[in-house]
């Protein structure tokens, strides 16, 4: 029986090492410790199939060192222990330390991370952990702190259509058929960034394509190159295909990170039904309650926003009331939270607002501020000015100065535009208008 393609295709060197060039390109500080042969713990964290497994197999291969292996999904505190105790025994005076690589660190509960710490830090071992979710949010700080933190990337088109090349003109199977790649937007779209993703739905289409053709080519047998017909990969051919087998190229059964970007979407486009739908499809799929709760937080702001500021609130509410009472009463305060989100008023000007604020910090640096804004805590501050002339506030008719507060080169500047689109946003808006005048006319 054949392997997957995708498995065929996993790189066995650095060289043949698709993307994160900012990690392992020439000069990159993750190549130069590879290079050296001595590298620290990290933890890898970036979307699905971008390569973290295949990395840490690499890094393992190049520096011949022992290599362990855990799932988080099914390894407890035990399991962790056994390979610490295996590792320390089987580990020679000056050789480098076996390599622990974690999957999906970020399931791990924290007595389990707590059973590596003392293994890290004293070098029984070097840690390796892949994660899709934000370690600061699911590794434990003292963990953490111990580990580098490198951030892998989406593949982007040019990587994926090498990927593509490669694996029509150099896998064992593949290079037995004529393939023609007339079109790949579609493998592009539906992979996602997704290298595994990418040619699982490659090997569908051809094994679909073989198989009408006549040649029994069924993806697992041995015996390719019996049809002389040329496999024309199109873009209506893959959007066919993956119709017909909407599960066929993703291993879990469940499209995670295309089901949550539904989920989103469902939610700002005002649809709750939608919106309870895909969510349903989550907790049937086995998604992690957390993971839910803290989207639709995200969603609160980035989305309702000032429209409706009750909407973080009942998010945060509900993303603490999951996490007291679990599954599956859980779904009962986050569909109440998903419904209402869902039929709120939207706004994203806050969204914009700080967005914008942030490029133009990263296009002007650091502007001085303001002498009357500075705090003066000290007499010598008093005498070069610091503080002088600061009007406060609350000493005013409604609480209001008219003063400046930007640095000097950004007074006339605008990050925040209201969304006349909620009485919540507009009431915000005219206070603006009674304060400021003519500044907020547009």
């Amino acid at each position: 029986m054949s392997e997957p393609l995708a498995e065929r295709m996993r790189p066995r060197t650095l060289d043949d090492y698709v993307g994160q060039q900012h990690l392992v390109g020439e000069g990159s500080v993750l190549r130069q410790m590879i290079d050296s042969g001595h590298i620290s713990s990290f933890i890898l964290w970036g979307p699905p199939g971008v390569g973290k497994t295949t990395l840490a197999q690499i890094i393992a291969h190049r520096l011949e060192t022992p290599f362990y292996t855990l799932s988080a999904v099914t390894s407890g505190v035990k399991d962790v222990r056994d390979v610490i105790d295996r590792a320390q025994k089987g580990r020679f005076f000056n050789n480098a330390s076996p390599i622990l690589f974690i999957d999906e660190i970020h399931r791990f509960s924290k007595s389990q991370q707590d059973s590596l710490l003392g293994a890290v830090e004293r070098g029984i071992v070097t840690l390796i952990g892949a994660t899709t979710e934000n370690p600061s949010f699911e590794v434990i700080r003292p963990l953490l702190s111990r580990c580098q933190l490198y951030v892998l990337k989406s593949l982007e088109k040019d990587d994926l259509l090498q990927l593509l090349h490669r694996a029509v003109t150099q896998d064992v199977e593949l290079k037995k058929l004529k393939i023609e790649l007339r079109e790949t937007d579609a493998l592009l779209r539906y992979s996602g960034g997704d290298a595994r993703k990418l040619l699982n739905i490659l090997e569908l289409a051809v094994e679909s394509s073989n198989l009408s053709a006549g040649s029994g080519f069924s993806g697992k047998s041995k015996e390719l190159g019996k049809s002389e017909e040329t496999i024309i990969i199109t873009d209506e051919l893959v959007v066919s295909k993956l119709q017909q087998n909407p599960l066929a190229y993703d291993k879990d059964g469940e499209m995670h990170y295309d089901i949550i970007s539904a989920f989103i979407k469902s939610i700002r486009g005002s649809d709750p039904d939608a919106a309870l739908y895909w969510m349903a499809r989550m907790i049937e799929g086995g998604e992690d309650p957390k993971f839910i709760a803290r989207r639709l937080v995200i969603s609160a702001a980035e989305d309702i926003g000032l429209a409706n500021p009750n909407a973080l609130l009942l998010a945060n509410a509900a993303f603490d009331t999951v996490m007291k009472i679990g599954w599956p009463e859980g779904r009962i305060p986050l569909a109440e939270a998903v419904v209402y989100l869902a039929t709120s008023p939207k706004s994203n000007s806050a969204y914009l607002g700080i967005d914008g604020a942030l490029a133009t910090v990263r296009q002007t640096g650091n502007l001085p501020v303001p002498l009357h804004l500075r705090n003066a805590p000290t007499s010598l501050m008093k005498e070069l000015g610091y503080s002088d002339g600061y009007q406060y506030s609350h000493d005013y008719p409604d609480h209001f100065v008219s003063q400046q507060y930007l640095p000097d080169e950004l007074q006339k500047n605008r990050f925040w535009h209201a969304q006349h689109t909620s009485p919540n946003e507009e009431k915000l808006y005219q206070y603006m208008l009674r304060c400021w005048g003519k500044r907020y006319e547009n």
